[in-house]
């Protein structure tokens, strides 16, 4: 039997996944988290075969979340499943020792089978994110400048670009203002850019957020 913990933040993300895996024999959901915080609490507790997690949550994030787990439980599955496209986190997330990665649109047709993968100790990875990780290996010499950004600090940049007030950023992230405009100067130094709108552009320019301008 698979046992299923599943972290986010929203109860009908959750109440919807527990519907998905509802009819799977080999499965069973044995715990919910609304957080990172609840997440570690849980799987020191209890015996799990797959954590299926959302990265954006208070408390502790997602990445937060995942590192401790990898250290104190190397060998437990990590499913991340997130709003946002491969593109964005993907890879972030497997390097910090996801054993997969599903956006949520894609989760009714692929979920259960990410599951059974990662359970048996395999790597769930879509052609986009396998694409990713090629282009990275064969690219090495050449770092893009949001890539030399921490996973928190590519985090409210992306959030930044997505044009969301510092304000939001510290509530949904659990920090305070003080530290988002921290990691804001820290991205701005890192990534030569001087304001939000650079990093916009930036973002837009290098198909990190898609753009909300009507095509010219």
């Amino acid at each position: 039997m698979i046992k299923i913990l599943i972290a986010d933040d929203h109860p009908m993300i959750r109440e919807g996944l527990k519907k998905t895996l509802r009819d799977e024999v080999d499965m069973k959901v044995v715990g919910e988290a609304k957080n990172g915080r609840e997440v570690l609490d849980f799987v020191e507790k209890n015996e799990l075969s797959v954590v299926l997690m959302d990265l954006t949550m208070p408390e502790l994030t997602g990445f937060d979340a995942l590192k401790e787990l990898k250290i104190k439980h190397p060998k437990l599955p990590v499913l991340i499943l997130s709003m946002h496209p491969e593109d964005r986190f993907a890879v972030r997330a497997l390097k910090s020792g996801a054993s997969g990665y599903l956006t949520k649109e894609s989760a009714a047709s692929e979920l259960v089978n990410a599951i059974r993968k990662v359970a048996k100790g395999g790597k769930y990875i879509t052609p986009i994110v396998a694409e990713q990780l090629a282009f990275e290996i064969g690219n090495k010499s050449d770092i893009s400048p949001h890539e030399t950004l921490s996973d928190r600090e590519y985090q409210i940049f992306i959030m930044l670009a997505e044009a969301k007030p510092v304000n939001e950023i510290a509530q949904t992230l659990c920090l305070t203002l003080s530290t988002v405009h921290t990691y804001r100067a820290r991205i701005f130094e890192k990534m030569n850019l001087k304001t939000n709108s650079d990093i916009i552009h930036y973002a837009i320019t290098n198909n990190l957020i898609e753009s909300t301008l009507p095509p010219a």
